[in-house]
């Protein structure tokens, strides 16, 4: 009875977390109907309804939030120690998730962590490839990656890369056609290739900068995108102006497939972090990722 009650304690902090039976099932790898029967079963045994549950997201009651308040963090240090033990074994292991863009893997992360697969064969990587603001503390992420600018004061960051500029570009075929910008004022006349973030819907409004002087322009064009990998892709095609990091334009820009503007208004700024709880005891396996990814 006990441990059954356990682990339907366990099943309620993690749907309470991610807010969805579905996320929570694939975390703890039950069926949602398993998962439902169990959360029922507590509530029935406290007598107490403890998830308010609606066709679009599940959230605490009060009661709920006093519960998860009182034991989350208990089956946290208890997670936490059993990582720690794996310090005793021959060889470090564990699963370490990341919650990053796509770009940022192929460039930094799979070449810095590529000599740690290979020394370290019981330890295994869990990308997950998402541009919203993940809550890494929520989802149980060990950590995510996001420039610098954009990461909330309570959590550690460290640099995992170099400054970098963002770049306005198309292609030939484009610029052929329609005038090249001389400000970022003249973008609103132009056919400009936008991305959504999905964690607050809005589109990304473009920022440039010059001797002090920040400008914000909210763009308009045919195509939106919430992944940059289809943003290249479409400038390369001549279907707008594009506004990325410029690395993600790599070799096009150098071989002269797209074509730089606004260079004056794209200064250099800190690049990606690295970030992860403060109040999380980091697992062995996950201190060997950080010192891997903090090497420039």
């Amino acid at each position: 009875m006990i441990k059954q009650n356990l682990n339907e304690l366990n099943y309620f902090v993690i749907v309470a977390r991610t807010g969805s039976f579905t996320r929570a099932a694939a975390q703890l790898g039950v069926t949602q109907s398993a998962l439902s029967q169990a959360i029922r079963s507590l509530e029935a045994n406290l007598d107490i309804r403890l998830l308010t549950r609606t066709t679009r997201s599940v959230s605490p009651t009060l009661a709920g939030e006093r519960l998860l308040n009182a034991i989350g963090h208990r089956f946290d240090d208890i997670e936490n120690e059993l990582e720690a033990l794996t310090e005793l074994r021959d060889k470090p292991a564990g699963t370490v998730k990341i919650t990053c863009g796509d770009f940022i893997i192929q460039s930094t992360l799979l070449p810095k962590l590529a000599n740690v697969l290979k020394q370290y064969p019981d330890i295994n990587i869990e990308f997950n490839v998402n541009y919203g603001y993940t809550d890494i503390v929520a989802q149980r992420i060990d950590a995510g990656v996001r420039l610098g600018e954009t990461i909330d004061k309570d959590m550690i960051a460290l640099p995992i890369g170099k400054e970098l500029n963002m770049a306005a570009v198309a292609s030939l075929e484009y610029f052929a056609k329609h005038q090249k910008p001389n400000t970022p004022k003249d973008l609103t006349a132009h056919n400009c290739i936008n991305i959504r973030f999905p964690t607050h819907g809005g589109l990304y409004a473009w920022e440039f900068e010059k001797e002090g002087e920040e400008l914000n322009v909210n763009v308009r064009g045919q195509l939106i995108f919430n992944t940059s990998h289809h943003i290249v892709e479409a400038a390369l095609q001549g279907l707008g102006i594009a506004f990325l990091p410029e690395e993600e334009f790599g070799e096009h820009i150098k071989n002269g497939n797209l074509i730089k503007v606004l260079a004056d208004w794209c200064p250099a700024f800190p690049g990606y972090y690295l970030y992860y709880p403060s109040r999380r005891q980091p697992s062995p396996a996950f201190k060997i990722v950080l010192e891997a990814l903090k090497q420039q």
